[in-house]
């Protein structure tokens, strides 16, 4: 591939105008030994996709490369080396870190380097939104075995590593796929420990960000909430626990207090089907199967995962790095499609509301 050149000569010419509102968007390409790159390659290979914005793909080109020859997709991109790469123009670039060597034909596993090669992406692309070069990350999939053994222990995953860069103290996990929106109340956390750390403040915060996120980001002038309740039947009155009425209920009564529309807690086996018919804009479920099952069961390569509580948008596919498949050309694109479609919508409605703010 020729360095610095475009892959192809079928590229359409945008005006100033068009890439003025054309948002940049980062996108890492995850754990080098798993499905990231052929994900990104896949996803970005539609022309639809590529018209929703401009990309920079910090990873290993000749990985991207690899990928693309599998899948006998010509490449699209530009590659130029990962500290060369300031602004585009135009389609995509591969911002290209070289002086990582590929996994091995066995390496489809957690390694050391994958972690450090994995991190080393994120960190630039956090770094180039951080200085105004780009608008929205999408994060294709890292292994959290292979943060832990290239020394990274702090941070269990995205989610965390990108609060501690951005000073945010509150994140939550939302799942979009698209007539459902769901936010959790607790991630990875065992069910038995869940009844630990089962608090007013974990059920309040995931109302508020979701509600924040559906006015400011996806602009619903006033979202209405269903939050689910933890025990079958909503506790029945106490008869199955009272967690519903001594943490949840206080919850929704804060959140109310504040301006949201909220009604719960909800059964949790009526409640998904309720939005799905148009009842409610979005859900909080409590912990991480009870809301990701209706997810999944819907749109399960249709379903994005969306940070909410940072000061960007940030969003990634709702899988891992599939080490199993990798080298299969298997890898199914949907979800990273999804993911980067909906950064781009959401970081042109924030584009279009700071205009609109700094308009005289």
């Amino acid at each position: 591939m020729e360095e610095d050149k475009p892959n192809n000569t079928g590229t359409a010419q945008i005006n100033a105008a068009d890439v003025a509102r054309k948002p940049i968007i980062a996108v890492t390409m995850g754990d080098p030994g798993g499905i990231g790159a052929e994900v990104v390659v896949k996803a970005l290979a539609d022309p639809q996709i590529r018209e929703s914005g401009r990309f920079i793909i910090y990873g290993l080109n000749e990985l991207m490369s690899y990928a693309a020859d599998s899948a006998e997709i010509a490449p699209y991109w530009w590659r130029r080396p990962h500290e060369a790469v300031r602004k585009i123009e135009s389609g995509a670039v591969v911002a290209d870190f070289d002086e990582f060597g590929l996994p091995g034909p066995r390496n489809a596993q957690p390694t050391a380097q994958g972690g450090l090669a994995s991190m080393r992406f994120l960190e630039e692309a956090v770094a180039s939104i951080k200085a105004g070069r780009a608008h929205a990350l999408v994060t294709a999939p890292i292994s959290k075995t292979s943060w832990h053994m290239a020394g990274y222990k702090r941070w269990p995953g995205h989610t965390e590593w990108l609060a501690e860069q951005f000073h945010t103290r509150r994140v939550t996990m939302m799942f979009d796929a698209g007539r459902l929106r769901v936010a959790l109340a607790s991630t990875h956390l065992g069910l038995f420990e869940l009844r630990n750390r089962f608090t007013i403040g974990l059920v309040h915060q995931p109302i508020d960000l979701l509600d924040r996120a559906l006015r400011e980001w996806f602009g619903i002038e006033l979202p209405r909430l269903a939050v689910c309740a933890l025990n079958p039947h909503a506790g029945e009155g106490g008869r199955f626990g009272d967690e519903e009425t001594r943490i949840i209920e206080p919850a929704i009564t804060m959140a109310r207090e504040h301006g949201c529309h909220v009604e719960g807690p909800l059964p949790a086996d009526t409640v998904f089907g309720d939005a799905l018919a148009g009842r409610y804009d979005g859900v909080v479920a409590m912990y991480h199967d009870q809301g990701l099952i209706p997810i999944k069961l819907l749109a399960f390569h249709r379903a994005v995962n969306v940070s909410l509580g940072l000061p960007i948008v940030r969003t990634s596919p709702d899988h891992g790095t599939a080490f199993d498949i990798v080298g299969t050309n298997t890898a199914n694109p949907g979800s990273m499609k999804a993911a980067i479609l909906l950064a781009c919508r959401l970081a042109r409605f924030r584009m279009a509301a700071a205009s609109a703010v700094s308009a005289p």
